[in-house]
């Protein structure tokens, strides 16, 4: 395929009205990331006080594991500085973890049994509680193994003043809102149909080590091959991370979450979160009055459903996700199926979200009429394929029935998306997106060029065991980032968000709350009033904190609301 193709062999053509409309978008980034000691072992030592309060920081907060730093981003209409931040952040976390690591890979090395991965906890207020008690529950479910498993979030949105000139391009008589959504979810449905070109492309964990594969529990650990004492793997493998002994599980594949609509998505969303699973009635929700889950329904919450991509409403205080969804719509989609990169410090490339953008305009224009169940059971497929066997020359997947060759299709949808890229680069003399693309497309034709593929060899070339070579590039981008300098303003601006989240974790712990029994039936009732005083005194406190910002330490600050902070209940 030549890089210059010709107009007959894309799509119709993006109208020219819509172009300049495309350019812009927000993009913001959530990167998880475990802190370890230098033998790769979870670090047992709390959320360092110097990183600020995990509940109420806006950009360095915890997910599972009190040792899993989640890294935030704002959302930002330059891909560029969004990755900036993340370096920033990267930057101001590993000077202030004494002589932890973060670890550069997003399958977790060194020992493994629950005892020796901590929850992450968030204090003595009912939310904070909350989300203890979830991630509780999440560790009987699933067990903590698979908890810290890392990956990266990318959350794009389209510039808000494209939709109503899309809105007029399609002659659609109906509100804004109803449009925006239904454009969303479709381009949701093909980033899921495609999605399996994500994982091959950006998938970065064909190997384990043996004390994960001995500490997950999963009747697949049996299907992967051994590479050394200490390492397991699959020859062909990209993401392990998504294959059945990384997130797939067995309850959450008994019922079926319909994306053809956002009323459907959260219909099947709110049963699933209703609906009581009797192996987790065994495990109880109290035992000796200690909490063990918030409930024994098949998802404790809307966050506990893992899948590819999300359609996301930032929330409210106290305000459930999927009412946030039904309310207001889509404000943008976050796309979960992303390996860290070990051969990038921050984890992810400029030209991996330059990708990812294009590939999201690509969905969007493309069209999809929806998924039924054997589409579903089809996008399901191609996605384990590739996770398990995607640089097998031999692989076929199935488009809509019929069998292809990953890198035909693959070619194809690259070829489908440069009239994207040309879009996305104009006014750019350096065309960056199409420059990412191309890249890409080498990939497609060289699948040594992969990330997974590079792991394996480096292993091979160097003698590494998957733990040696995980603690080399650990150890690597952790002294990169210490000595790496960051801007004094920017410093500034990070030391007063972290004195800002102590005082208002302060606030928190200390204000009158109502018994957290009724605090958790008020949630789960939809009874948001009863709940609200301590978080809206929490945001207030918040609010006030940026206002007493000055402008030039404002870093980001005017997107943040793209970006899910504190207030996040999973």
């Amino acid at each position: 395929m030549s890089n210059q193709l010709s107009r007959s062999q894309r799509q119709t053509p993006i109208h020219e009205s819509l172009q300049p409309l495309l350019i812009h978008g927000l993009k913001g980034i959530e990167k998880e990331s475990l802190r370890i000691n230098r033998e790769g072992s979870i670090s047992q030592s709390p959320h360092p006080i110097e990183l600020g309060a995990a509940l109420t920081h806006p950009h360095i907060t915890t997910d599972y594991s009190e040792a899993l730093l989640e890294l935030i981003t704002p959302a930002l209409p330059d891909g560029k500085e969004t990755l900036d931040f993340l370096t920033d952040l990267h930057k101001y976390v590993c000077t202030n973890i004494n002589d932890e690591l973060l670890l550069a890979t997003s399958m977790p090395v060194g020992t493994l049994q629950d005892s020796a991965i901590p929850i992450a906890r968030y204090s003595s207020s009912n939310v904070g509680m909350m989300k203890h008690i979830y991630r509780r529950g999440l560790g009987y479910r699933y067990g903590r193994c698979m908890q810290v498993i890392a990956g990266i979030h990318f959350n794009y949105s389209l510039p808000e003043k494209f939709w109503p000139e899309y809105q007029q391009f399609k002659k659609h008589k109906g509100d804004l809102q109803s449009f925006v959504t239904n454009a969303y979810m479709e381009m949701i449905r093909n980033l899921q149909r495609y999605g399996w070109l994500i994982l091959y492309l950006f998938g970065s964990s064909p190997a384990v080590s043996k004390s994960f594969a001995d500490s997950r529990h999963s009747a697949f650990s049996h299907t992967l091959e051994k590479f050394d004492e200490t390492s397991y793997y699959k020859p062909f493998a990209t993401s392990l991370r998504m294959s059945e002994i990384g997130y797939v599980n067995p309850v959450q594949a008994m019922f079926h979450i319909s994306f053809n609509s956002l009323d459907e998505y959260i219909r099947d969303l709110a049963n699933a979160t209703t609906i009581s699973y009797l192996d987790y009635e065994k495990i109880g929700v109290k035992t000796g009055g200690q909490y063990r889950q918030l409930n024994t329904n098949f998802l404790q919450i809307e966050n506990e459903y893992y899948t590819s991509v999300r359609p996301k409403q930032p929330t409210r205080p106290n305000e459930r996700p999927l009412k946030a969804l039904g309310s207001r719509g889509i404000e943008y989609i976050e796309m979960r199926s992303i390996d860290i990169d070990i051969f990038e410090p921050a984890g992810i490339s400029i030209e991996t979200t330059r990708f990812l953008e294009a590939l999201s305009l690509h969905c969007l224009f493309r069209g999809n009429s929806g998924h039924g169940l054997k589409q579903h059971e089809e996008v399901n497929n191609n996605a384990l394929s590739v996770a398990n066997q995607g640089r097998d020359p031999a692989l076929k997947l199935s488009d809509n029935g019929r069998a292809v060759s990953l890198q035909n299709w693959a070619l194809s949808l690259c070829e489908e998306m440069q009239e994207v890229c040309e879009v996305l680069d104009k006014g750019n003399d350096h065309k960056p997106y199409t420059q990412a693309l191309r890249k890409q497309i080498e990939v497609v034709r060289h699948s040594e060029l992969t990330s997974s593929a590079r792991m394996l060899s480096a292993m091979r070339d160097q003698k590494l065991s998957i733990t040696e070579l995980v603690l080399q590039k650990s150890d690597e981008y952790t002294r990169y980032f210490q000595n790496a300098t960051l801007d004094a303003s920017i410093k500034k601006s990070f030391d007063f968000q972290v004195e800002a989240s102590l005082e208002q974790q302060k606030r928190l712990d200390t204000m009158s709350e109502i018994p957290f029994e009724r605090y958790l039936n008020n949630y789960f009732s939809g009874d948001t009033t009863a709940n609200e005083t301590g978080l809206q005194d929490s945001k207030k406190i918040s609010d006030s904190g940026l206002e007493q910002l000055p402008d030039e330490l404002r870093v980001g600050q005017k997107s943040e609301a793209k970006t899910e902070t504190a207030q996040r209940a999973g």
